[in-house]
């Protein structure tokens, strides 16, 4: 009879964790093609095997009133808004002509991103990676080819891209502003619009079956510039697991503005428009405002009080910045003596007396740090380290070493080394542009080739994109090689492992090891044969400017 009870008991309690069981299964929450937001349902679309909502409002449009305010919430909607095209791209006139958009047309109304998912349930917390884009913080949007997130969603991170407000409409400062706002600071709404993004992934992004604990950043060159200031914002640092970089960062030699000298240089910059008020510059239309002020180059960061309070440098000295992963590198071609020799001959003798009027007492220091020292090593990968250097390498290796040194989370530094293949046959006779497409060689590029050695081959700026989002056929300029999807592979799979561990390494791919504590620190150098390598002599090179540049400040 005991054993028949037993039995008995044994048969229920399987039946009871049956029934369990089949209860929590039935309470896993499937990511469909609607997603619920805070603001309303959105209905993307499955392509490649994933999920893509496309246009999706993170901010109400920064118009009328809203022009040059922080972004607001945006307003919430009634039944199923489609989310299957990209929103309207930021305001920016055609400054890299090769860039390539997909959004519906280019308004101030702009503040929309786009989701990449690959989770098919809610529980699945995948990590988060938002790209921020480049171009000088002038151009730019989430809606371009090369920074599509399918292809780093298939290895099971879920890919985001978010505009933000560009050139004046993102990074205008003017005392009447700076009275209005609330934090009495104005000039950063570029980089608010990021802060805002990044809170929408953190309140939304669950319900599309990703981590909101597991946000990670990354931007390439000004969006670069933008991820070392949201390492750094108090609005934004306490909300992100891990950040990369490629080719920038707002720390030494680059600084900050004080909101006095933004705001006087807002006045200065409507009287020289012929505008005699803020009041007037509002009334403007969107196309008449960028007319009447296209962008003029890169943007500080003004110190506002509320997106920074003080400099990236002093974060980062006091070690108040975001304690997560850093991945940051750059590429080996950033510069060339070119621009600084403008048609003279390439001799040491003239590269020097160029570089003079930057250098001043230390030309001589840095040339030989550089390893400079003949005519011969104009034309090596010497004298593309110190131009590109000048441009963005030195402020990304600083970057690192701050973050190596004061805090105690890893830190990976890579120098992108791979040259982009030929251009297509079909685009004849041009060369790459800047921006990843193709421009006409001018006559002076040709007449230098004809009568001058050539400098070496590099990855120029900006040539790394598409290899590290996996990217490369959306470019249909070049003629990629099974090298470069090779490379572009790993790049990707170092991208996504870092998302998902903090850590770029795996199974099967060459050993990066963390910069922290190194004398002289290994770096991964990507190309046909990725492997790392620690130089003694290109790190003394960083510590000789990092001397001039301190030097420079007293």
């Amino acid at each position: 009879m005991k054993k028949q009870r037993f039995t008995t008991v044994r048969v229920l309690m399987a039946a009871m964790v049956a029934m369990m069981m089949t209860a929590c299964a039935q309470q896993k929450t499937e990511v469909t093609l609607q997603v619920k937001t805070q603001a309303g349902v959105v209905e993307g679309f499955a392509e490649d095997g994933i999920k893509k909502f496309l246009g999706v409002p993170f901010a109400a449009a920064p118009v009328g009133d809203l022009r040059w305010k922080a972004p607001q919430p945006v307003e919430a909607w009634e039944g199923v808004r489609e989310a299957k095209a990209f929103g309207n791209d930021p305001m920016q006139p055609s400054i890299f002509g090769d860039m390539n958009f997909r959004g519906a047309g280019r308004s101030e109304d702009c503040l929309y991103l786009n989701i990449w998912t690959p989770a098919n349930y809610t529980d699945e917390a995948l990590p988060i990676l938002i790209y921020f884009n480049g171009g000088g913080l002038m151009a730019g949007s989430g809606s371009e080819p090369r920074y599509d997130g399918t292809a780093i969603a298939q290895l099971g991170v879920i890919g985001v891209t978010a505009n933000y407000r560009e050139g004046v409409f993102g990074f205008f400062a003017h005392p009447e502003l700076t009275a209005e706002s609330s934090y009495k600071g104005s000039g950063n709404y570029g980089f608010l619009d990021q802060v805002a993004a990044i809170q929408w992934v953190k309140d939304n992004i669950a319900a599309f079956g990703g981590d909101p604990n597991r946000i990670n950043i990354v931007g390439e060159s000004a969006g670069s510039f933008s991820t070392s200031l949201l390492m750094c914002s108090p609005l934004s640092k306490g909300n992100l697991a891990g950040v990369m970089g490629s080719s920038g960062a707002e720390v030494l030699p680059y600084g900050a503005v004080a909101q006095a000298d933004a705001d006087a240089a807002g006045v200065k910059l409507l009287e020289s428009r012929g505008l005699n008020s803020l009041a007037e510059a509002r009334a403007l239309s969107a196309d008449s405002l960028q007319k009447l002020i296209p962008p003029q180059g890169m943007a500080n960061v003004v110190l506002d009080g509320y997106f920074m309070k003080e400099s990236a440098d002093d974060v980062f000295k006091k070690g108040e910045q975001a304690q997560v992963p850093l991945l940051v590198g750059w590429n080996s071609q950033e510069g060339s003596p070119a621009g600084a020799l403008r048609g003279v001959e390439p001799t040491l003798a003239n590269y020097k007396k160029a570089m003079t009027a930057t250098f001043g007492d230390m030309t001589d220091e840095i040339f030989n740090a550089y390893g400079l020292l003949t005519d011969a090593d104009l034309f090596s990968i010497k004298s593309l380290n110190l131009a590109g250097d000048l441009f963005t390498g030195f402020p990304t290796w600083k970057w690192a070493d701050y973050h190596a040194k004061t805090s105690k989370q890893p830190v990976y530094r890579y120098k992108y080394m791979h040259p982009r293949p030929q251009v297509s046959a079909k685009m004849g006779n041009r060369v790459g542009a800047l921006a990843g497409g193709v421009r006409e060689m001018t006559e002076e590029e040709k007449k230098a080739q004809a009568e001058h050695p050539k400098f070496p081959a590099g990855a120029v700026h900006s040539a790394d994109i598409e290899y590290a989002m996996g990217t490369l056929a959306t470019n249909e300029f070049y003629d990629w090689q099974p090298e470069d999807y090779a490379i572009s592979k790993l790049f990707l799979t170092y991208y996504a492992n870092f998302c998902k561990y903090g850590n770029p390494n795996g199974e099967g791919l060459p050993q990066w090891t963390p910069i922290n504590g190194q004398e002289v620190a290994p770096v991964m150098y990507i190309d046909v044969e990725s492997a790392e390598k620690a130089d003694a002599a290109m790190e003394n090179a960083y510590r000789t400017l990092e001397k001039f540049y301190l030097s420079q400040q007293k």
